[in-house]
């Protein structure tokens, strides 16, 4: 199932904000390794921690909307989060569940987790929280975006129903009417008829 062009491009923000994120961190990188210093990060602490690229590469296929890796991926990064959870599992979850475009899409799920792991980031890398933070703000976009939609549809389908009330109503009111007239045009037939028959029968009695 693809992605709806308004979910599209929530997923387009969200992936150009981490390229930045990333961008910027192999940048600083870069400049440490010219200078020749290397400080200490968030990455070098937390070992096993995922990088943002990772990560990303991820993502990009999740949005792909091949069916079958979509699956994969969501069986995969559920099991893990369930069998091993921590910081670094439970946030592929979410991100998996706060991409739009796919049938394991859950925002309100993901924004559950999201807000949890962020109430949590010592146990973070600086990639991990800037996602978190990244796709907890486009999932509540995307939930205030939906609500609107269904806002709309709901409104739209109460002032269909009403017209077709009223729709209906004329209906019934021009076939009542009809229905009067052709009582009447009955009556004056039988009535002409009858008028009819007895002028008949006077001539005949004339004659």
């Amino acid at each position: 199932m693809g992605a709806r062009p308004g979910a599209r491009s929530v997923v387009v923000s969200m992936l150009l904000g981490i390229a930045l994120m990333s961008g910027c961190s192999q940048t600083k990188g870069w400049l440490n390794s010219v200078r020749g210093s290397s400080p200490p990060s968030d990455e070098e602490v937390i070992l096993g921690a995922p990088n943002a690229d990772e990560y990303l590469k991820e993502l990009h296929d999740l949005s792909s909307g091949d069916p079958a890796l979509q699956a994969e991926i969501f069986a995969d990064s559920k099991a893990a989060a369930q069998l091993t959870p921590n910081p670094s599992t439970n946030l592929r979850f979410a991100l998996v569940l706060a991409t739009p475009g796919h049938p394991g899409t859950d925002p309100q799920e993901a924004q559950n987790l999201l807000r949890e792991l962020l109430t949590q980031t010592e146990l973070m890398t600086q990639a991990e929280i800037s996602l978190a933070t990244i796709y907890l703000k486009s999932t509540e976009e995307l939930m205030v975006l939906d609500s609107e939609a269904r806002r709309l549809r709901a409104s739209s389908d109460s002032a269909q129903r009403t017209e077709d009330a009223a729709i209906n109503q004329r209906l019934a009111t021009v076939e009542t009417e009809n229905r009067r007239l052709r009582r009447e045009l009955e009556d004056a037939e039988s009535k002409l008829e009858a008028i009819t028959s007895i002028e008949r029968s006077i001539r005949q009695q004339d004659q």
